[in-house]
């Protein structure tokens, strides 16, 4: 049997699993998705255990657990639901975790996991009875829309402000970075390689992108060669399993608040975030999401992992968007992006060239590609218009895809019962509106 045999036999044993063909893509083109999604999200590996190491937690540790839970969220979205989106711990969740749970309320890390640990428990429970699925099915079109565009304004924000070209601004909250700073203009420069190769129409122009502007910072020196290329994964043994043998704590009523947040947050972040990536990826059929439940239980599976070897919950990674703009359609894209994981455990130090600068120019791109959704909400009726602004300008101005979606939730049954159009409005989303008044309140943005 021969190499052109072989490789014929892979393509169909893959095409079997994730049906290429049906969604008309090749493996070729999810490969180079997976490969742009790892790269656009690869900074969570450094991130996150910067982050939970404030909060007294081993980083070594946290960086193994971190790469190990988005391998196994990305290995379940890909074999369970069969789509093109990543699977990672949260940003916002461990800033929560390190900075109002341990630093801001003085619960020791320990406890805090063992509240994770609970939460990721319920989380798995609302996905194995369908509640997060009727949830989500009950958001009304509109909504879904504009969770899609505010997604893609705030990951653009994330992209300016990564890439040195948003600042903050004590006058005017934000302003426009100096131009001055070298590492800028890598920025700049990536920005118009993937613009003028998208013009082009010319097939991975985001992830060509990337691979030039990372070159151009290490041929000028912007970015550090790396010292080492092969690094073995740290152990895990300082933070696995502290969430369950720290159970007891949840006898404290306090720490039943701190479940409920990181219930809440996760819930609807990956909602927001799966909505959002579904209707750029054209999934969406009749306003529902096919498959949404497994996609939802991938998710439950891998924050319960996630917690119990020693971080923050995991939620789908909206820089997924990135693989999705060019071409990934399939589970396919999550497979190869927990491949990427999974040898990144190894070759950590290579991680490094990939900075701030260059995946800025990925986010802010994308961004364009998904505020397109904006086009499709219905302006003319101000009931809708309203909270579809609010969920869209409330996602970057707040920097919380969560807030976001609570000014949509929060105004949108008020105004369309004040339209005369109650009975449009399902009762679900009359209880939605309850479940983020309580959030508010916990979280001390309401008196």
């Amino acid at each position: 049997m021969d190499e052109s045999t072989n490789n014929s036999n892979g393509s169909n044993w893959l095409n079997r699993i994730f049906h290429l063909s049906e969604q008309q893509t090749t493996v070729k083109r999810e490969a180079l998705a997976g490969t742009t999604t790892f790269v656009s999200m690869a900074y969570i590996l450094f991130v996150n255990p910067s982050i939970l190491g404030a909060a007294g937690m081993n980083k070594g540790a946290v960086f193994t657990a971190t790469a190990l839970s988005a391998i196994i969220g990305c290995l379940l979205m890909a074999f369970l639901a069969n789509y093109p989106i990543a699977i990672a711990p949260g940003l916002g969740d461990n800033a929560f975790f390190t900075y109002s749970v341990v630093l801001a309320m003085g619960i020791s890390w320990q406890k805090a996991m063992a509240g994770v640990f609970v939460a990721a428990i319920l989380f798995t429970l609302l996905s194995l009875f369908k509640i997060r699925e009727i949830v989500i099915d009950a958001i009304p079109h509109d909504l879904k829309l504009a969770m899609a565009a505010g997604i893609g304004i705030f990951i653009a924000f994330v992209g300016l402000q990564g890439g040195g070209l948003v600042v903050a601004n004590k006058s005017s909250l934000v302003g426009i970075g100096s131009l001055t700073v070298p590492t800028t203009w890598l920025t700049i420069f990536g920005i118009f390689v993937i613009a003028i190769l998208m013009a082009k129409k010319i097939p991975g122009s985001i992830f060509i992108g990337i691979i030039a502007t990372t070159i151009l910072g290490l041929v000028t020196g912007l970015i550090k060669m790396p010292t080492q290329i092969i690094s073995l994964a740290p152990s895990l043994k300082p933070t696995f399993g502290v969430g369950i043998t720290h159970l007891p704590s949840m006898a404290d009523p306090q720490m039943w608040a701190v479940v409920l947040i990181f219930l809440l947050v996760a819930f609807f972040d990956t909602a927001g975030t799966l909505i959002g990536l579904a209707q750029q990826a054209g999934i969406m059929k009749n306003n529902k999401m096919p498959r949404i439940g497994r996609a939802l239980m991938a998710d439950s599976l891998s924050m319960l992992a996630g917690s119990v070897m020693g971080t923050t919950p995991t939620a789908a990674y909206v820089e997924s968007s990135a693989g999705i703009a060019i071409g990934g359609r399939t589970g396919l894209t999550a497979l190869v992006t927990a491949i990427f994981f999974a040898f990144s455990m190894l070759f950590s130090p290579l991680l490094t060239v990939v900075t701030d600068q260059v995946t800025a120019p990925a986010l802010i791109i994308v961004g364009v590609l998904m505020v397109s959704a904006l086009r499709d909400i219905q302006w003319d009726k101000f009931e809708v218009a309203a909270p579809a602004f609010l969920t869209v300008i409330g996602m970057p101005l707040t920097y919380n895809i969560s807030y976001g979606i609570a000014f949509g939730f929060l105004t949108y049954p008020i105004l369309m019962t004040a339209a005369g159009r109650r009975k449009e409005v399902n009762y679900i989303m009359w209880l939605l509106l309850v479940v983020f008044v309580i959030l508010l309140y916990v979280l001390n943005i309401l008196p």
